[in-house]
């Protein structure tokens, strides 16, 4: 017989055993551990723009993105992947992709738009939060073609935080922040909000380097090297480019899509 309530023991002491925690492994805390240090360097580029202080902002911006990129695969790699830091994660996005670049875009400049700057930094967030729970659900749909694993379904949220953030690049190489940047950096905000919510495929490149050929690793090492000297030295620059780069390869992705599309389907097709 199941008592409702544990028994009383007079003598004031509890008949009830203590409970003992489980010991958790280190390889399931370090990959959370990266997605809070993200989680702090979003919010910490929100206080940098608070403070004017924009270069640091965006520097602390671009970290964040650099670690929502080593999480998953760190997870991955020792095997600590969990449901908690899954949810952890898409939280910390929103935060790091979403919000913190709409205030840093607003208090850039949007706000000399009025109250039209404010609601087109609300939306810039919201789209955010939307293509992260569409990203959540289809996780789970079983019936997707296994090609469609290179492709994301609208631009990811850091790459929309990162090519977002374009006006105050250019601010900061130099081009003047004149009456008409405010109106411009809105529609352009609202754009890559759009472009997050789409359906427009994005390559991915998740299954690009998994495998590197042994005469490829010297130079893959180098062209890193370059890359990192170059983000550090001009930065401003290579952000622009970048992101300037990647959506001009969106037309060229949405062209693969479709071709693989269309052989899937003929695949499928009774011959």
């Amino acid at each position: 017989m199941t008592l409702p309530f544990p028994p009383f023991d007079p003598n004031g002491q509890s008949t009830e055993r203590p409970r003992r925690f489980a010991r958790i492994p280190l390889r399931l805390l370090l990959p959370n551990m990266v997605t809070l240090l993200a989680l702090c360097s979003g919010l910490t580029a929100v206080r940098m723009a608070i403070e004017h202080r924009m270069e640091l902002a965006l520097a602390a911006i671009v970290f964040a993105a650099l670690l929502d990129g080593v999480d998953g695969r760190l997870a991955r790699a020792l095997k600590g992947t969990s449901r908690f830091g899954a949810e952890l994660d898409s939280l910390a996005d929103f935060v790091n992709f979403g919000c913190a670049p709409a205030l840093i875009l607003y208090l850039w400049g949007l706000d000399e738009a009025g109250s039209l700057g404010w609601i087109g930094a609300l939306i810039f967030a919201i789209c955010a939060a939307l293509r992260l729970a569409r990203f959540n659900v289809m996780l789970d749909d079983p019936n997707r073609p296994a090609f469609t694993a290179d492709f994301f379904t609208g631009i990811p949220a850091p790459a929309g935080a990162i090519t977002v953030l374009l006006p105050v690049y250019l601010e900061l190489l130099g081009i003047p922040h004149v009456t008409l940047s405010a109106p411009m950096a809105l529609i352009y905000c609202l754009a890559i909000g759009v472009l997050m919510i789409s359906k427009v495929p994005a390559w991915s490149g998740k299954t690009l380097g998994k495998r590197v050929r042994r005469d490829m690793v010297l130079p893959l090492f180098v062209l890193f090297a370059v890359f990192a000297g170059l983000l550090a030295s001009y930065p401003w620059l290579v952000l622009s480019v970048c992101s300037v780069l990647y959506l001009a390869m969106l037309p060229l992705s949405a062209l693969r899509y479709r071709r693989l599309m269309a052989e899937h389907v003929a695949g499928l097709s009774p011959q």
